[in-house]
């Protein structure tokens, strides 16, 4: 395991238990996030780097009973919590680098994303691997619940030109790993960059 992969599974397994509880007013943004994607009834979606599940229940809503909600996390412990929160019902959890998905190619419709982008060890490869799951015209969304700005603050930085959010880092980025951006918000609300995968 690379030392990239460790220090994120130290950072949130250490955070885990008590995740929901630093952030209990996420839910309402989440939910909004999931409906910009666009899903339909029988869809299939998979969260990736889904945490303790909080897109999970949309996601379920969005794609009915008839769809596929595939949460997959890296740290263990962010899944235990999804577990404990009620969340494996709306979803199949499973522990996975989303570097290496364990799913056929083009068997998927849509990837959730929150917060996942900051962390992939290699962004440009780790976007083409969601990009290999999802079918031709299925759609990316990468979120957070608040912007850049705001979180830089809450962190005590500032946002430096190389952040890989930023519209003129990320267009690119998503268009050399298989996906075309359609939309980019960045407002202290929230952060959502929507993209479809290419044919």
């Amino acid at each position: 395991m690379s030392d990239d992969h460790t220090r994120v599974q130290e950072f949130f397994g250490a955070r885990a238990a008590d995740w929901d509880r630093r952030f209990p007013d996420d839910g309402p943004a989440y939910a909004a996030a999931v409906g910009d994607l666009g899903l339909r009834p029988g869809d299939r979606v998979l969260d990736a780097g889904c945490g303790t599940g909080r897109a999970l229940p949309p996601l379920r809503e969005a794609v009915g009973p008839t769809g596929v909600v595939v949460g997959v996390d890296l740290t263990s412990a962010m899944l235990t919590a999804a577990v404990r929160a009620g969340r494996g019902r709306d979803g199949h959890l499973v522990l996975a680098d989303v570097a290496c998905l364990p799913l056929r190619s083009a068997v998927l419709d849509a990837v959730f994303a929150a917060g996942l982008v900051a962390h992939l060890p290699r962004p440009q490869e780790n976007l083409r691997e969601l990009a290999r799951v999802v079918r031709p015209g299925g759609t990316l969304a990468l979120f957070h619940p608040i912007g850049r700005a705001a979180l830089a603050a809450r962190q005590g930085r500032r946002i430096t030109p190389e952040d890989l959010r930023a519209e003129a880092n990320l267009r690119p980025l998503l268009a050399g790993s298989g996906w075309r951006m359609t939309s980019y918000a960045d407002e202290d609300s929230r952060f959502l960059a929507l993209a479809v995968r290419e044919p």
